[in-house]
């Protein structure tokens, strides 16, 4: 069903200054086809659209308009704000692709030596919740902290496994980062340089600052 619409200005209200180039404007983005308002260059806000046409432009423009009938049709405007939406997602998408792409790796500040090798099958991801036993040593072989008490070197039973969601930051990030690349059932020693670790700062009665650290780990749960 086509569109009628009658003009709302006279020729002698359009020559006069009653219609501003403003109202030329409102009229023309609210009546005309989006393709009629692209021809035209009569797509944006209304102040800068006023800015760059003259009033003559305008007028010849609203003049086309109802010569050429290419009035606006019901749900116009309603389809042209989808197809922004699309091309702003679409656009979005890419943006986060190349930023991506574009982003420096940052080199591993560990090294993993496969102690005993897991079922090379079930490797942890980020989210999951790990169950691991551990030995952690200073350089020179000095056990700092432990929940592996056969492992330091007592009969006791082993204490119960550390539990934590990997990648979420519960742990210091050579683990986060060592951990994704073992699988189910392994032991693998860790060495982890002080970026990875606690870094500048150590840890207060344990670990001195700056401190490279030795973690013997056993992964022996993906949940």
């Amino acid at each position: 069903m086509s569109v009628e619409i009658t003009p709302p200005y006279t020729e002698d209200q359009l020559a006069g200054d009653n219609v501003s180039k403003k109202d030329l404007v409102t009229f023309l983005q609210s009546s005309a086809s989006i393709e009629f308002q692209t021809e035209h260059k009569l797509k944006g806000a209304v102040k800068n659209v006023a800015k760059t046409r003259t009033k003559e432009q305008l007028i010849a423009d609203y003049k086309e308009l109802f010569d050429t009938k290419n009035f606006k049709q019901p749900g116009e405007d309603e389809k042209e704000e989808e197809r922004k939406k699309k091309a702003t997602e679409s656009l979005t998408e890419k943006t986060k692709k190349l930023d991506l792409k574009d982003e420096p790796q940052t080199p591993p500040k560990y090294t993993k030596y496969v102690l005993k090798k897991g079922n090379k099958i079930n490797y942890p991801r980020p989210g999951d919740t790990v169950l691991c036993y551990y030995v952690g040593k200073m350089p020179d072989g000095t056990v700092f902290d432990t929940n592996s008490e056969m492992r330091a070197g007592q009969k006791k039973k082993k204490q119960q496994p550390l539990k934590f969601k990997v990648g979420t930051g519960q742990v210091i990030r050579g683990w986060d980062e060592g951990i994704q690349k073992m699988s189910l059932g392994e032991t693998a020693e860790l060495r982890i340089e002080a970026e990875w670790a606690y870094g500048r700062k150590g840890l207060e009665g344990k670990i001195p600052p700056n401190s490279a650290l030795v973690f013997e780990v056993e992964l022996v749960g993906i949940e």
